[in-house]
C-alpha cells in the first residue's frame, strides 16, 4: 500500500513538472513580458518583451484588414487559443503630431517627434523578437478600449497590455529606422483590396520595424500589403533612418504617394493635396521648417530639442496636448522621452542590438 502510494506521489509530482514545463514553454516569454511592466510616471508605462512576437504567423494568414480582425488573432496569440473573450471596442484615434528630422555638424541623424491627443496614456514597448529587428515602440493604451480608467497595473492588466505588441504610434529599431504615425488632415480612409497581406496603419508600423532596415525597404514592404486605415480618419507616416533620409507616406485615392521632406505635421504634404487639413492659424509646420532654414538643415542635439519642444501643445479643457515626445538618435539607435511636457525629465533607452 505504501509503496502504491509513493508511486502516485511521484507520478503526480512528474505530471505537475511536465505541465509547469510545458505551460511555461508556452507562456513563459509573455508572463515575463508582463512582469516586466513599469510605471515611469503619470501617464506612461515602460515593458519589455523578448521571444515570438507573433508577427509572422499574422503575416501568414494574411494579416488583418480592421481592428477587429486584428483583435480576434491577437486574442488567440496571448491566451494560446485557450480563452476567447469578447473583443474590447477599439476607441478611433484622432489625434495632431508633428515630427522632425535633422542631420547634426558631426554628421548623426535625429529624429524628434510629438504626440498630441485630448487623453492618453504610453506604453514603451522594447520587443527583442526571436526574428526580425528589434525595437522601441509606443502606444496609446486608451486607444484598446479596455474601459474607462484602465492602466497596465496588475498582472492581468499587465498581461493584456501586451496587445501592444502589435499596435504602434511610432518607434525605432536597432537599424536607425524610425517611424511615426501623424493624422493627414481629413476623414478620407484608405482600403486597398488588391489580394496582398493586410495591415491597419498602426499595425504596419510594428511590422515595419521589424523588418526594414532603412526607408527604401520600408517603402518596398508597404508596396507589399494592402494599407487600411485605423478607426476614422486619414494618416500620413513620417519616415527616417541612419543615412539621413526623411520621407513622409501618404495616401490619395488608395494609391500610396512619397513626399521627400525632413518636417510634417497634420496636412498633407504631397501635390495632389497639398495643404488640406491645414487650419488657420496653426503654424507648427511653418515652424519647424523656418528653424532647419535658419540652421542651415543641420542642427545639434539641443536645437532639435528646442525645436521640437517649441511645438507641443499645452493642455486646455478637453485636450491632454502633448502626451509624450520622442527624441530618436538614428545613428546610435536610441531614444528619449519626455512624458507630458515635462521637459526636464528625460526617460531614455538604448537598443541592444544596435552598433
Amino acid at each position: 500500500m505504501k509503496k502504491a502510494v509513493k508511486i502516485f506521489l511521484w507520478s503526480l509530482l512528474v505530471l505537475i513538472v511536465v505541465v509547469g514545463v510545458y505551460m511555461w514553454s508556452v507562456f513563459g516569454s509573455l508572463v515575463k513580458g508582463a512582469m516586466s511592466v513599469e510605471k515611469l510616471d503619470e501617464g506612461i508605462y515602460y515593458m519589455e518583451y523578448e521571444g515570438d512576437d507573433g508577427f509572422d504567423a499574422l503575416m501568414e494568414k494574411g494579416g488583418g484588414r480592421n481592428t477587429a480582425e486584428l483583435q480576434g488573432y491577437v486574442i488567440n496569440f496571448l491566451t494560446k487559443g485557450h480563452y476567447n473573450p469578447p473583443a474590447p471596442d477599439a476607441v478611433a484615434a484622432n489625434h495632431g503630431c508633428s515630427a522632425l528630422t535633422t542631420r547634426t555638424p558631426d554628421n548623426k541623424v535625429l529624429m524628434g517627434r510629438n504626440f498630441d491627443y485630448t487623453s492618453a496614456t504610453a506604453m514603451i514597448l522594447h520587443t527583442i523578437p526571436k526574428r526580425g529587428y528589434e525595437s522601441i515602440t509606443t502606444f496609446n493604451v486608451e486607444y484598446l478600449g479596455f474601459g474607462e480608467g484602465w492602466v497596465p497595473e496588475g498582472f492581468s492588466n499587465q498581461y493584456m497590455s501586451l496587445t501592444c505588441l502589435f499596435f504602434a504610434l511610432d518607434g525605432i529599431n536597432e537599424k536607425g529606422f524610425a517611424i511615426a504615425d501623424l493624422m493627414a488632415g481629413d476623414e478620407v480612409e484608405t482600403h486597398q483590396n488588391t489580394g496582398k497581406p493586410a495591415l491597419t496603419t498602426s499595425t504596419a508600423i510594428c511590422y515595419l520595424l521589424k523588418n526594414a532596415a532603412n526607408v527604401d525597404e520600408a517603402l518596398k514592404l508597404l508596396q507589399g500589403i494592402d494599407m487600411h486605415s485605423d478607426i476614422g480618419a486619414a494618416h500620413h507616416y513620417a519616415m527616417a533612418d541612419a543615412s539621413g533620409k526623411s520621407v513622409v507616406v501618404e495616401y490619395v485615392d488608395n494609391k500610396m504617394v512619397v513626399v521627400d521632406s525632413p518636417a510634417v505635421t497634420n496636412h498633407y504634404l504631397c501635390e495632389e493635396k497639398h495643404n488640406v487639413g491645414l487650419v488657420e492659424g496653426d503654424q507648427r509646420y511653418e515652424q519647424l521648417c523656418q528653424r532647419m532654414e535658419k540652421t542651415g538643415g543641420v542642427m545639434n542635439l539641443q536645437q532639435l530639442k528646442e525645436a521640437v519642444f517649441s511645438v507641443s501643445q499645452p493642455q486646455r479643457d478637453g485636450f491632454l496636448g502633448t502626451a509624450w515626445t520622442m527624441v530618436m538618435d538614428l545613428s546610435s539607435p536610441s531614444v528619449t522621452y519626455y512624458s507630458r511636457r515635462q521637459f526636464d525629465k528625460p526617460f531614455h533607452f538604448s537598443l541592444k542590438g544596435s552598433h
